[in-house]
């Protein structure tokens, strides 16, 4: 409901706006004046309007891949813990209860605290220390007979890929549209926009209303490239989902990492 409403805003202040603007060209310059371009006007807008409605879409589509790749990396991370933990269950009990009471400890720290700081490009100094105490859990352990050597090795190559898929979505939370993309996101909506002032139509209505769709379907989709311009801010954010279900799967106990 709050996404619904923030963009039925954005739309309707961008749509009173180019209305706005469009009375002042209207009471400024004569009908006549307006209505002699209408001919070179429609060829203009129809090439500017296409050339804009590909950047758009060129956009989308790359914000929507930062945030699916954001979420497949989230995925991954929860499958390495899974992983992770039904390793560590197979160890010798001294370095088990120090594994999974480490994995608990540093799941509850990303699902509690880090996805909030993520929201702000930022990492939880309390899950990247967690995750280091994890690491010198596994390095102060020697294994013993070749079972144990055998899931040892595969422990600590789970452990690298966690790590990994975790910097990754350090790295997708911080990515962001550059400033001069906004920039020229937000100068060609004014100018295709503004366009539209170049018409005389005799009747006003139908072209203030026209000029108020242009203004809101542009105002909607520069509205979604912000949301999903941070995969983990907004309405539409990639959640920690992923890992919580981890927490509360209770047909498989060895998953059932915040249950103490």
């Amino acid at each position: 409901m709050r996404t619904l409403l923030l963009a039925v805003g954005a739309m309707a202040a961008s749509a009173v706006v180019a209305v706005a603007g469009l009375v002042a060209v209207r009471w400024a310059v004569p009908l006549e004046v307006l209505r002699a371009n209408n001919d070179v006007a429609g060829n203009y807008l129809q090439s500017l309007g296409t050339l804009y409605a590909v950047l758009l879409a060129f956009v989308v589509f790359v914000v929507w891949s930062q945030f699916d790749e954001a979420r497949g990396s989230v995925e991954r991370e929860a499958n390495e813990i899974a992983d992770l933990w039904r390793i560590a269950r197979a160890l010798p009990p001294h370095i088990r209860a120090q594994l999974l009471e480490g994995m608990r400890a540093y799941a509850r720290a990303v699902v509690e605290e880090e996805w909030l700081t993520m929201a702000r490009g930022e990492e939880s100094p309390v899950a990247a220390t967690l995750l280091d105490d994890l690491w010198d859990t596994f390095a102060a352990f020697e294994p013993s007979g070749a079972r144990c050597e055998a899931l040892y090795a595969e422990a600590l190559a789970r452990f690298d890929d966690l790590s990994d898929a975790r910097t990754h979505r350090l790295i997708c939370c911080r990515a962001r549209l550059p400033s001069t993309l906004w920039a020229l996101l937000l100068v060609g909506a004014v100018v295709t926009v503004g366009s539209m002032y170049f018409f005389g139509l005799e009747r006003f209505w139908p072209h203030a209303l026209m000029t108020a769709a242009m203004a809101a379907s542009v105002a909607f989709v520069l509205y979604v490239i912000l949301d999903l311009d941070n995969p983990f801010w907004g309405d539409w954010r990639v959640g920690p989902e992923p890992i919580g279900r981890l927490f509360h799967r209770e047909p498989v106990p060895e998953l059932a990492l915040y249950r103490d």
